[in-house]
């Protein structure tokens, strides 16, 4: 995050997913040049209706399979599983490899990728989670975000990056049905949905493994006592989710022709979406939440066009996730009270660094520009110090507060975009518009997370990466205010007293001396009756709240302080690169944010910087293996969970 992209490389770029694909039909039927309903005539109105719908079932046939697969690893691991996502799209690409160098017909094509993608899901409970069986709900959590970024670049490796075609071989024709055409391809997904929710109910209600699986989500501890192989039946279900995962993968890139290594994390999301809607954990309900979502995203297109489709699945999510949080099938009992990171947070006695050395370290890397002149090292590191301030937003809130936050890239969006407004339309310097925007990301972020505070363990997660989302939505569509696709251009550079600090020593040392400054009072804050009382409410809220404390308003705190550093990293970034677009701050950087905070430990001042700078700084002596960044730290992820879930510098 600096003024050259050497260390910030969009190797995994944000996907609107296969889903929304411009080759879709359906999107231009009927408003290729109409803009409301309003003008069309009655019959046109109602064959346009129907089309819509047929293709809001198609879809939410697909978002279905994902979201059962989500249900049932959820009922009896009680986990959302973020690398299903990464199963869909290796589903889709061995399809496409089987069509294309095997030539194979389709029932076979389909029966191939079941099976691998079945394996797949087997290893991976085998592999990643079942040794975390006994830790706190967040450790399998991480994993599967670990494991995601794993997949996913391996995808990208073997694969290679570019969008493939993947052929079918139905036949080319089209029912009219009431001046609606139904194809070929829109009949097999719909009959592959209502065939394996059949299957899948026979498969629950007269089997013998079928009814374990149903003990082990009613309650896996009675069921373990009466003797179910409670790990067999973990491997059933990951394998049986993994399968229907990969067959949507299958049947979306046919569907569109399309497939894309980074199709995945949209997927997750909205088979997560559809599971929320339903009652998470209920399996007709996430058919149903396919359906609904499905139906919405397809009518919220035909209304106002296919860059709100996101958009309006986000909000849906939010809506349920506050109003409505046991979905519309979930049982009451569905929510957990567990606040999932405090439980995390491994007990172990934190490095703490002598003050005279941590004195020492800063002044060393402010002398470092005196001692070398190389541009390289300095970009590199000016790199390393903006991520550290994202780190320190994230610990703070995750570490110190319990509340993991996988949307803290749209506090970046916010800040970098409140600081580029400033400058552009009111002319504000840069010393004055960065800390204005780190202001208004703090007091902006916290609104949006508001209603998220009452919400618990996963579900927290899910509603800070959906407030996420949203916000990259809405600076997509907001054209008016933020140029929408097209971005904005000609930010002014960073300057000081009327001087462009256009160096890049000036940019080290102005990037530097911010961190120090925020680490510092960082430090202070929980060395003080703030930040204990910030890690009372992580370890027992109950507790907290008996004694008095308003989690409201301490959670609130935690934000808003976590928001202002992340808000002054995310202008600064505005002024280095001096052009701002909807995708500049992905969703990826919430997550490797996360993993910088694992890495130096949860909490931990000093530990957010160290793990920032590894993960940043580190990869860039091996230039030659750039390719695999993502994969490094996907990997270092799945470590730290497994063996030490501290961190370097341990949790305070």
């Amino acid at each position: 995050m600096a003024n050259t992209r050497c260390g910030t490389e969009r190797s995994l770029q944000r996907f609107d997913g296969a889903f929304h694909s411009a080759a879709n039909p359906l999107h231009h039927r009927a408003f290729a040049n109409d803009d409301a309903v309003g003008f069309l005539r009655p019959y046109e109105t109602l064959n346009s209706f129907i089309d819509y719908t047929v293709n809001g079932l198609v879809i939410g046939n697909i978002y279905a399979l994902l979201a059962v697969g989500l249900a049932l690893i959820f009922g009896v691991a009680n986990l959302i599983n973020f690398a299903h996502g990464s199963v869909y799209t290796i589903g889709a690409y061995v399809g496409w490899a089987a069509i294309t160098f095997l030539h194979t017909p389709l029932p076979v094509t389909m029966a191939i990728v079941a099976v691998v993608c079945a394996l797949l899901g087997v290893a991976i409970e085998r592999v990643a989670l079942r040794p975390l069986q006994g830790r706190a709900r967040i450790a399998p959590l991480l994993a599967t975000i670990g494991l995601s970024f794993v997949l996913d670049q391996l995808v990208q490796l073997v694969c290679s990056p570019d969008p493939r075609a993947v052929p079918s071989d139905l036949p080319d024709w089209r029912l009219a049905v009431g001046g609606v055409s139904i194809g070929p391809m829109d009949l097999l997904i719909a009959a592959v949905g209502i065939v394996s929710a059949a299957l899948l109910y026979a498969f629950l209600r007269f089997t013998k493994l079928g009814l374990a699986v149903r003990a082990t989500a009613q309650d896996r501890d009675a069921a373990l006592q009466m003797g179910v192989n409670v790990n067999a039946v973990n491997s059933a279900v990951f394998a049986i989710a993994s399968a229907l995962g990969g067959l949507g993968g299958l049947l979306v890139g046919m569907y569109y022709n399309h497939i894309d290594p980074a199709m995945s994390f949209q997927a997750t999301l909205k088979g997560v979406v559809a599971q929320v809607i339903g009652g998470v954990g209920n399996v007709p309900g996430a058919i149903l939440g396919g359906a609904l979502l499905g139906l919405t995203e397809s009518y919220g297109v035909a209304l106002f066009g296919t860059t709100y489709r996101n958009l309006f699945a986000f909000v849906l999510l939010i809506v349920f996730l506050v109003w409505f949080p046991n979905g519309l099938f979930g049982a009451r009992s569905a929510i957990h009270t567990e606040p999932l990171a405090g439980t995390f947070v491994a007990p172990s006695r934190p490095i703490r660094a002598p003050r005279w050395l941590v004195v020492a370290a800063a002044a060393a890397a402010l002398a470092l520009p005196l001692v070398t002149s190389a541009p390289y090292l300095s970009q590199t590191l000016t790199n390393a110090w903006l991520a550290a301030l994202l780190a320190l937003s994230l610990t703070l809130v995750a570490g110190t507060a319990g509340q993991i936050s996988l949307g803290q890239a749209a506090l970046l969006a916010i800040g970098g975009y409140a600081s580029a407004l400033l400058a552009l339309d009111l002319g504000a310097p840069a010393i004055v518009s960065a800390p204005a925007a780190g202001l208004i990301t703090a007091a902006l972020g916290t609104l949006l997370v508001f209603p998220a505070f009452r919400l618990r363990g996963h579900y927290i997660a899910i509603a800070t990466l959906a407030i996420g989302e949203i916000v990259s939505l809405v600076i997509l569509n907001w054209e008016g205010l933020t140029g929408g696709a097209m971005g904005l251009t000609g930010i002014p550079p960073l300057s000081f007293l009327g001087r462009d600090l256009d160096s890049n020593r000036a940019i080290y040392w102005t990037c530097l001396l911010v961190l120090i400054a925020i680490a510092g009072l960082q430090t202070r804050l929980l060395d003080s009756h703030l930040g204990r009382t910030l890690r009372a409410v992580r370890e027992d809220e109950i507790a907290a709240r008996s004694f008095g404390v308003s989690l409201d308003r301490y959670k609130g705190l935690a934000f808003a302080f976590g928001g202002f550093a992340a808000g002054v990293a995310g202008a600064i970034t505005a002024h280095l690169y001096s052009y701002l677009n909807n995708q500049t701050f992905d969703s990826q950087l919430s997550l490797l944010a996360l993993t910088m905070v694992m890495l130096g430990g949860m909490g931990n001042v000093l530990g957010a910087i160290v793990g920032a700078v590894a993960l940043v700084s580190l990869p860039e002596l091996f230039r030659v293996a750039a390719e695999y960044r993502i994969l490094v730290y996907g990997v270092v992820l799945l470590l730290l969970v497994r063996f030490r879930p501290q961190g370097l510098m341990g949790t305070v």
